[in-house]
């Protein structure tokens, strides 16, 4: 049985080319903010150096926008809302040469297609404005003279006002000015040179930057101190790749709900998501789950490498390498992260000394009595004792326990001061330090009331991350990688720790902590301060120069300020000068650590030009973090054997027993591998 089908096929017919024009003009100005980039960067392109910006209801009521820039040509004024019609492309090629903003000619034809549309111009040769208005691309009415400074002014009025169905998606009009507000705002960060003004018709100005401004005053003024203070330059460059990238991010100290990202892209504003990825990526390590960073970033890629004719909007490009330049821009910007000692704060309720966790209340209850399933992906090594790094490499570091008794260390050093290849101090002959023993238990320590020192306790302990002093504790030493990072195990993670900025950490609050109740290092031939500060002065760290005087002068200088605070110094800190001028005794801050005398005379002339002696708290701080500093560096100078010895067995011990790490200390701890998840991956194999 046949089946006849009763319908006709339809008739394929030309659209009227309005229809035409008013479809291209949906896709194109979808909201009053894609009207008003377009026309943003038609004021760039007419090299403005100030733009205007008046709203009414979001845009859709009023749009008005005003430069002084170079103008329309009256003869040009007939045909400026044609489809097509641009003074920036004259053949397809150009665009892989395009420098302009505009190259399409649809933006001011697709605007008068949605929209009652009126032109403003003056070119610097004529001598009075010109005024036309447009409707679906062509003039309306005649062209008329007017008075008018140089320039255009472009106003739109009742946007979609003939699409209905477009005009009730918008919900509210504060929402679609807060749209037109982060476009102005984009771009006069990106185009600080040139003067932004917006305003809400009959309101105050809600943003205005100056002219000739910088990124980041304009940054600044959009977005608050709190972003600029914490800002770092981020570049790189390749040749090859034919590109390079400038950019302005927040350190990790910096942190937000929202990923504030701002891309230029040979100076157009653009998206590109593989880009943001990899940038929010770089953060994740070190910032809050769910929280991102803040970067504008100006990209210049070589312009016959970038497709702009990808989306009508513009909104979008493609560009060859991008793969290979998206991998150069994470590597900047992971090298910066990674090799800053900043860090986010994070405030925290600290526990008392003892208490449980709360939150592991419940999961402890549960487990009482009853045996727990440690699977095998879960197994990790808990005795450091029975397999170290070195073991691979055929090295054994090993080194008796002192006895904690008074000690004599004989130290080598040269009678005549001198620097070695690495501008290092050597003091050379036969002199002795002489240790006496830590204080015990039967010995009173001394309490203190000072104000100042209990305020810095606190402030060591009101910053105590929780989570990473836990990490320190349950810790075992796996080996050294260098002077500075070790590889410890916490768990199933493994770490790398730079362990010399954790011990300065440490120094520093043992020397609060240990306040008036330091035992001393004695020198056996105390050493002349000024000759310290000679020494320290001829070494290239110290930037002295012909213009600050005789380096004689200045040495006596350092010796007179340090003989003056020599009562409260030997009081307070176990660190004695004679009234001769001679270093007679350190403190001891840690049993089995002697400090560097090749860093010593650095340390005494930081000792006067970087404490800041003129008040009491900010005195201790500075004075500790210099110290600690100082002691801090002991590995960076002495044999292989015992730096690592000293690392294992004095830093890292201390620092997993006493060390009240805060949030900031968290990048020092930069986990490189998870037990877990190379089970997962063997498991495969």
């Amino acid at each position: 049985m046949d089946i006849l089908c009763d319908f006709e096929p339809a008739v394929i017919q030309k659209l009227d080319p309005v229809v035409v024009n008013k479809i291209a003009a949906g896709e194109i100005i979808k909201r009053p903010a894609n009207a008003l980039k377009e026309m943003i960067e038609n004021c760039l392109d007419a090299n403005s150096t100030a733009i205007q910006i008046t709203v009414k209801s979001g845009g859709l009521k009023y749009l008005q926008i005003r430069d002084n820039g170079t103008g329309i040509r009256k003869d040009d004024l007939g045909i400026v809302c044609e489809r097509f019609t641009t003074s920036k492309l004259k053949q397809f090629e150009d665009l892989q040469s395009i420098a302009t903003y505009g190259f399409r000619g649809e933006a001011l034809s697709s605007i008068s297609h949605v929209a009652h549309l009126t032109i403003q111009t003056k070119t610097a040769n004529d001598k009075c404005a010109y005024k036309a208005s447009y409707e679906d691309g062509r003039l309306k009415g005649d062209i008329k003279s007017c008075a008018g400074n140089q320039g255009t002014q472009i106003t739109v009025e009742d946007m979609f006002f003939n699409m209905s169905q477009r005009k009730q998606l918008f919900k509210s009009a504060s929402e679609e000015f807060s749209r037109i507000l982060d476009v102005v705002s984009k771009y006069a960060i990106h185009n600080a040179n040139v003067s932004f003004t917006l305003t809400k018709q009959g309101e105050n100005v809600a943003l205005r930057t100056p002219i000739n401004s910088t990124k980041q005053d304009n940054i600044k003024i959009v977005y608050g101190a709190d972003v600029v203070n914490e800002m770092k330059t981020i570049e790189c460059q390749d040749e090859p790749l034919q590109f390079k990238m400038y950019a302005l991010a927040t350190s990790v100290k910096y942190s937000s709900k929202k990923f504030t990202f701002l891309l230029f892209i040979n100076h157009r504003l653009v998206e590109s998501t593989a880009i943001k990825n990899a940038i929010d990526q770089c953060y994740a390590p070190f910032l809050p789950k769910g929280n991102h960073p803040f970067v504008y970033m100006d990209l210049q890629i070589e312009p016959k490498n970038v497709d702009v004719n990808m989306h009508p909007t513009k909104h979008e490009v493609n560009f060859l390498y991008e793969t290979e330049i998206v991998d150069k821009i994470r590597w900047a910007f992971e090298g910066k992260l990674v090799g800053s000692n900043e860090t986010r704060e994070v405030y925290t309720q600290q526990l008392l000394p003892g208490a449980s966790n709360p939150g592991d209340v419940n999961g402890d209850q549960a487990s009482q009595g009853k045996e727990t399933k440690v699977y095998a992906k879960d197994m990790v090594r808990s005795d450091s004792k029975e397999q170290k790094l070195e073991k691979f490499f055929g090295k054994s570091f090993a080194k008796d326990s002192q006895d904690n008794t008074e000690t004599t260390i004989n130290v080598s050093f040269e009678s005549e001061f001198t620097l070695n290849d690495n501008n290092e101090s050597n003091l050379v002959g036969r002199k002795s330090f002489i240790l006496p023993a830590r204080t015990n238990g039967d010995v009173k320590r001394k309490q203190t009331k000072l104000t100042s020192i209990l305020t810095l306790r606190k402030k060591i302990e009101s910053r105590c991350d929780g989570k990473l002093r836990q990490i320190l504790a349950d810790s075992n030493f796996v080996g050294c990688i260098n002077r500075r990072q070790s590889l410890i195990q916490s768990g199933s993670n493994l770490y790398i720790c730079d362990v010399q900025k954790l011990s300065e950490e440490l120094f520093y609050q043992l020397l609060m902590y240990d306040f008036e109740n330091f035992c001393e290092i004695r020198f056996e031939n105390p050493l002349s301060i000024k000759d310290l500060a000679i020494l320290a002065l001829n070494n290239e760290e110290s930037g002295w120069c012909e213009q600050d005087g005789p380096i004689s002068e200045l040495a006596e200088n350092v010796e007179e300020a340090l003989i003056k605070k020599a009562d409260m110094l030997r009081e307070y800190y176990g660190l004695s000068i004679s009234s001769s001028g001679h270093l007679e005794t350190l403190p001891l801050i840690l049993d089995n650590h002697t400090p560097s005398l090749g860093h010593l005379p650095m340390y005494i002339l930081r000792l006067v030009t970087e404490v800041d002696w003129a008040k009491e708290r900010q005195c201790f701080e500075t004075f500790c973090r210099e110290t600690a500093m100082y002691y801090a560096r002991t590995t960076l100078i002495i044999d292989e054997c015992e730096w690592k010895w000293l690392i294992e067995h004095v830093y890292y011990d201390n620092i997993k027993k006493y060390l009240i790490p805060s949030a900031q200390l968290g990048t020092l701890l930069l986990p490189v591998a998870n037990l877990q998840n190379l089970y997962k991956v063997f498991e495969r194999c």
